[in-house]
């Protein structure tokens, strides 16, 4: 599902990621932990493809990322990847449901298509109720289940998640690290989360350990 061998980044002079050797499996839950600046996110971006390696080889669904060029990665991120970040970043002037077909609009989804999926995810993630409201109308908790419902629309193989329960309270945060392992066995989606919620990083299938740019465990 996903290889990545003696993965760096620079940042100028400041070398963030130091060798990192990684494999995971279709259908795992990974968490990555460590304390701040250890290189979590920057490794999460690579992996994602939101940015780009310094030196080293990543593979993402057989698909070798150095090969392809910006449109086609693009398309390969729009396709085959899901992002839920720590701050929702849904767009205010839309409804629930308009957030959530955006990034099947963006693959050229067909309207009444995008939207039957998208309410079936609302509906799957309790939110029928609230598909025509606007974010400022929703709590915390929905907000960032409208966000796990866009990065679903698209039926990624992968769902990549940077601090999720960061901004939550602690029973949304305990339902949404309940969601991801709901959705993993509903839908067979691999999940990577960068988290320092140790309740939710142990409740992983594997727990990876970063220290000073490396995996130490």
């Amino acid at each position: 599902m996903i290889t990545a061998k003696n993965i760096h980044k620079y940042y100028g002079d400041l070398h963030v990621l130091k060798g990192v050797n990684l494999r995971i499996n279709k259908g795992e839950v990974v968490s990555i932990v460590g304390a701040s600046g250890a290189g979590k996110t920057t490794l999460l971006q690579i992996l994602g493809t939101l940015d780009s390696y310094s030196e080293g080889a990543l593979t993402v669904n057989n698909t070798e990322i150095s090969s392809l060029n910006r449109k086609q990665l693009a398309r390969f991120r729009n396709d085959s990847l899901g992002f839920i970040f720590q701050f929702h970043q849904l767009l205010p002037e839309f409804t629930a449901l308009e957030n959530v077909c955006i990034p099947a609009f963006i693959k050229k989804t067909e309207k009444p298509v995008a939207e039957k999926r998208a309410k079936e995810l609302l509906a799957f993630l309790g939110l029928s109720h609230r598909e025509n409201h606007k974010p400022n109308e929703l709590s915390g908790g929905e907000q960032q289940r409208v966000a796990v419902a866009r990065s679903l629309i698209n039926n990624p193989s992968i769902i990549l998640a940077d601090e999720p329960s960061g901004n939550l309270d602690t029973e949304s945060a305990e339902n949404l690290h309940n969601l991801f392992f709901k959705l993993r066995d509903e839908f067979g989606q691999t999940f990577i989360i960068v988290t320092h919620n140790e309740e939710l990083a142990d409740m992983a299938d594997r727990k990876l350990v970063m220290q000073d740019g490396v995996i130490v465990k």
